[in-house]
């Protein structure tokens, strides 16, 4: 169930959530199209890409854990974990995605990380 984002006391955190729901009831991930997902926290920045179909995951990079890629949340680690997504996509025959920036602005890491991706060839 969903919540009720007006019942969030934080009014960046309100907007925030409500822009998610928006973005998540109108994009959907398949197989051929998959979804890419961009958790962004203050401290670390995962990406995953998802079936919704069948509700797995594809691939995922991380800026933390034994595989990571880059270090912290910055343009500079976005850039290396989008080239490592685009690359790995690559791999896999993927051509086109949609990419779901989870209620986030679409600026600085947001928007150096899909720049990235799609330098790749990747295209959505």
């Amino acid at each position: 169930m969903r919540k009720q984002y007006k019942k969030i006391k934080n009014e960046t955190k309100a907007k925030e959530y409500r822009r998610k729901l928006s973005i998540r009831k109108k994009i959907n991930g398949t197989e051929e199209v998959p979804r890419i997902c961009v958790v962004k926290s203050n401290k670390n920045l995962s990406v995953q890409v998802i079936n919704d179909l069948e509700g797995k995951t594809i691939l995922a990079v991380n800026t933390f854990g034994k595989s990571k890629i880059g270090d912290g949340v910055n343009t500079g680690s976005a850039k290396t974990v989008g080239s490592a997504v685009g690359g790995k996509l690559g791999e896999l025959g993927i051509k086109k995605a949609v990419f779901d920036r989870a209620g986030k602005r679409y600026t600085g890491v947001i928007a150096a990380l899909a720049d990235a991706i799609r330098s790749t060839g990747v295209v959505f």
